[in-house]
This record gives C-alpha cells, structure tokens and sequence, in this order.
C-alpha cells in the first residue's frame, strides 16, 4: 500500500527543501531529512518507499534547484501526479528518473489515503475498489525511468532512448 500526500498548487522548490537543507549546507546523505520539512514537517518523518504525492498545477516551481525532487528520490516517491509542473523540476525529474503524470487527481484522491500503485500499469486503485488509469507513458520515457533516469540510461546504452530528443 502507498499513502497518498496531497499538496496545493504552485509548490515551489524551496517549501520542497529549503536552501539551508541543501547538501552543499548539510550533506547528500542527509538529503532524505529534508523534504517539505517546514512546509509538512511530518513528511520527511512519516513518508515510505512506495508513496505518492498528488498535486495542483505548477508543481515544482522556483528555482532550479536539482537536489528537490533528488530528495523526493531519496524517500522513494514512486510518482508525482499534478495537472502541470514547472519546466525545469520536470527536466530534473527526468534526468533522476522520478515519474511525473500530467493529470488532475485532488478531487479524487484524498490526503492520507492508502492506495495500490503498479508502476507497470500505472493504474491506481483504492482501498473502495476505485481505479484511475494514469497517462501512459511513452516508451522511451518508461525506459528511462526503469535506469533510473537519462544520465544512467545514457551509461548503460552509450545513447538517449529513441524518441527521448524530439
């Protein structure tokens, strides 16, 4: 089972982690602290492997920060799911390899709820028996995602993905 985080829209790279919690300030090891940590200080202590963090639009916006969804990767959210997200968290997203979906789901999932999340399908379904389908994703995003991201998809083929330049 996944728990399901529910945030507002236009979350930005500093409520995820504050610029004092960055690992130039405390350290890499210590990046899964931190996460919403002022924002939702009960996340960094109470978040799984596994969960999911539902979203409004313009998740991710700010700074360019890179080590913001680095820490969500650290906790192990398996997707972010909102109706946009800021160009260069998705970007960054991309290159670590954390799932993001373009859809809105705050009026169907509820904060706290447990829920199934096969990250084969992308079906989520409830603990009631509902099921919502997320975006499928093309191949070469699914790929990508299943190295870790595009820098280890790029050590391990010597090449992008096909269909990850257009």
């Amino acid at each position: 089972m996944a728990r399901v985080w529910l945030f507002p829209a236009n979350i930005d790279t500093d409520q995820i982690v504050p610029g004092r919690y960055a690992p130039y300030m405390t350290s890499e090891a210590e990046l899964g602290k931190y996460p919403f940590i002022e924002y939702r200080p009960e996340f960094a202590k109470t978040v799984q492997p596994g969960d999911l963090i539902v979203a409004g639009s313009n998740f991710g916006c700010g700074s360019s920060r890179e080590y913001a969804p680095r820490a969500l990767v650290a906790v192990g959210i398996a997707a972010i799911i909102a109706p946009s997200f800021s160009r260069i968290f998705f970007r960054n997203a991309l290159n670590l390899g954390l799932p993001l979906f373009e859809c809105d789901l705050q009026g169907i999932l509820s904060d706290g709820q447990q829920v199934t999340y096969d990250n084969t399908s992308y079906i989520i379904t409830t603990s009631e028996g509902a099921v919502t389908s997320l975006p499928q994703p093309p191949a070469w995003l699914q790929e990508t995602w299943a190295e870790g991201g595009i820098v280890q998809y790029y050590r391990r083929h010597g090449r992008l993905p096909v269909g990850a330049n257009r």
